[in-house]
């Protein structure tokens, strides 16, 4: 069997959020695998440590060193210098997530989330796709 819903978030400040709570709430009483997808190519998503808020402040502290918006070598820059960094950030982390669930609960690790990572200075709602295989 296959469940599909999409579902959109608010606007989420620029930074690495966790969003797992907004995703189980929908999920079917299902076990297979659940997989997320974001349509957007400047907001990516990933599962990482979901315990600790200073792993979410490092990765933006990172991201934001290796993908500089100081940088003038950019040509696609016409929403601002957030524009190209966003979608070379979205394109390392990528755009969807996978895990097992077993009766509608993720089998997630105990430090483990699922996390929205929003790249724009001033971003807008975010739609994902969660789609469940299983029985």
């Amino acid at each position: 069997m296959v469940f599909q819903k999409e579902i959109i978030l608010n606007p989420y400040p620029r930074g690495f959020h966790i969003i797992t709570n907004e995703i189980v709430d929908i999920l079917p009483k299902m076990t297979g695998i659940a997989h997320i997808f974001i349509k957007h190519t400047s907001a990516s998503l990933t599962i990482n440590e979901n315990a600790d808020p200073t792993v979410r402040e490092d990765f933006e502290t990172h991201f934001n060193k290796m993908v500089s918006e100081d940088e003038t070598h950019f040509k696609h820059t016409i929403e601002g210098p957030d524009d190209m960094t966003s979608h070379i950030k979205s394109s390392l982390l990528g755009s969807s997530v996978s895990f097992p669930i077993k009766e509608g609960k993720p089998l997630l690790g105990t430090w483990q989330g699922v996390f929205l990572c929003e790249h724009r200075n001033h971003a807008k709602s975010r739609q994902l796709v969660v789609t469940v295989y299983g029985d």
